[in-house]
């Protein structure tokens, strides 16, 4: 039986960076509806780098925390380094998961990436216009 690390759990029971942002510059949903896990995250974002994070996650202990983490992980990084966060840094960051639960850290970072993806495009079209 797979116990969840001291990490995992303090993140669970203390996840950091939940809610939302007014205003967002990115914001990405990414969902498992065969496990039920569903996370959006919203960054701020300034001088190409990432200010601020915010998520909301419906879904198991394992991807509050991993939401959790992955918002630490990314605050302060710039975009490209914030993209370049995988599912394996995440886990790792988080001393283990279980092998069921690994899904988690790649919606986590999926969330993230899909965020910044919508903050490029949105960025791409007001310099296309302007």
């Amino acid at each position: 039986m797979f116990q969840y690390s001291d990490k995992v759990m303090d993140h669970f029971t203390n996840p950091r960076n939940v809610g939302e942002l007014d205003d967002p510059d990115g914001v990405g949903r990414v969902g498992n509806p065969s496990c039920g896990d569903i996370m959006e995250f919203q960054i701020k974002v300034n001088d190409d780098h990432v200010t601020d994070v915010k998520f909301r996650t419906f879904g198991c202990g394992a991807a509050i925390a991993v939401s959790s983490m992955v918002s630490e992980m990314a605050k302060g990084k710039t975009l490209d380094e914030a993209m370049n966060i995988t599912n394996k840094m995440v886990a790792d960051e988080l001393e283990g998961l279980p092998k069921n639960k690994l899904h988690c850290s790649n919606l986590g970072a999926d969330a993230l990436h899909k965020a910044i993806e919508d903050y490029r495009a949105k960025h791409s079209e007001v310099s296309d216009k302007g």
